[in-house]
């Protein structure tokens, strides 16, 4: 199970802000969590009701009135690169501390196709976010090239709208209803220097964020525990020993990992608990307190009070939003 967690950081939201944007109604919409910290489709949830109440242009606007000093340690590695392939490896490598999603690059017939792979869906995501997204990109690069660099084309999974508007912003044809969202350069744009290159500035930057790589990518282990503590949650809290009976360890040895790896016993189990709770609640044919035992809560209410502080809501207002299926 990849970790599903995008956090929605406060720059975020003061740039829609001052794009005159309704964050809370969206939020609300969204029904993401007061700490910011949403799953995939409530991102994507998101980004839809900011679709619906903003411009067209919302996403496009998003990008340009992002200043450099804005950016985030990633787009600040990539700006600070060499030249654009640098700057495309830089993004792929430090993707996945934005979520859980891999930033793609396909070579075919001498050009190069960039595209975002959300890891935990399925559905296309809301074109906005897709605008946002690409426009930041190219802006990335014709920042760093000092060039007013435009793709080959730009590949679309929606149907055709707001064609005028994105052929000005790209500066190219547009392909709609395209198995992808992607940027497609020619090759040669590869090869395009970047004028902000600073490389005492990346010997700076990369170690910090090469060791926040290694601790995302290091969830072997807490895969493992995961899917112990699933396999013993049927009617009881699974404790620490009987989890680290299960991994062949003791429990002390396990409390020890999880430090290392930034979490606690308490914390994956939550972690698990809301994960399964959401799959249980999905069903129409449980019901909340049979979700509850499943769990391994001995109380209703203790099971309402975690599950509003993991969401914001009651367990039955969430299906109510949510609907369940047969």
């Amino acid at each position: 199970m990849t970790l599903d967690i995008i956090r929605v950081q406060p720059a975020l939201r003061a740039r829609l802000l001052r794009l005159g944007v309704k964050v809370e109604q969206a939020v609300a919409a969204a029904h993401m969590p007061a700490s910011g910290e949403a799953d995939t489709a409530q991102y994507f949830a998101f980004w839809e009701a900011l679709g619906i109440s903003s411009p067209p242009d919302i996403g496009l606007r998003l990008a340009a009135e992002t200043s450099v000093h804005e950016y985030d340690l990633s787009q600040l590695a990539a700006l600070h690169s060499p030249d654009v392939w640098t700057a495309l490896e830089k993004l792929a490598r430090y993707k996945r501390l934005c979520g859980p999603q891999d930033l793609n690059r396909e070579h075919s017939s001498k050009e190069i196709a960039v595209s975002t792979v959300w890891l935990n869906t399925s559905s296309p995501p809301p074109p906005r976010l897709v605008d946002a997204m690409y426009a930041s990109l190219l802006l990335l690069f014709q920042r760093g090239s000092g060039q007013a660099l435009a793709p080959k084309r730009v590949e679309l999974t929606r149907a055709r709208a707001d064609e005028a508007m994105l052929m000005r912003f790209f500066g190219c044809p547009l392909k709609f209803r395209a198995k992808r969202d992607a940027l497609v350069f020619d090759e040669w744009v590869l090869d395009t220097p970047f004028i902000t290159h600073n490389a005492g500035l990346l010997d700076a930057l990369l170690p910090g964020l090469d060791e926040q790589v290694a601790k995302t990518r290091s969830t072997g282990f807490l895969d493992e525990v995961r899917q112990a503590i699933a396999k013993r949650m049927s009617g009881e809290r699974p404790s620490a020993e009987k989890v680290a009976f299960e991994l062949a360890t003791s429990a002390r040895t396990l409390q020890r990992r999880l430090a290392e790896h930034g979490t606690t016993y308490q914390q994956v189990l939550d972690e698990v608990r809301r994960h399964t709770a959401r799959r249980l609640l999905g069903a129409q044919s449980i019901e909340i307190a049979e979700a509850a035992f499943l769990l391994g809560f001995e109380e209703l209410n203790s099971f309402t009070r975690a599950f509003r502080g993991w969401e914001g809501m009651t367990p039955k207002q969430w299906r109510v939003a949510h609907g369940a299926i047969g």
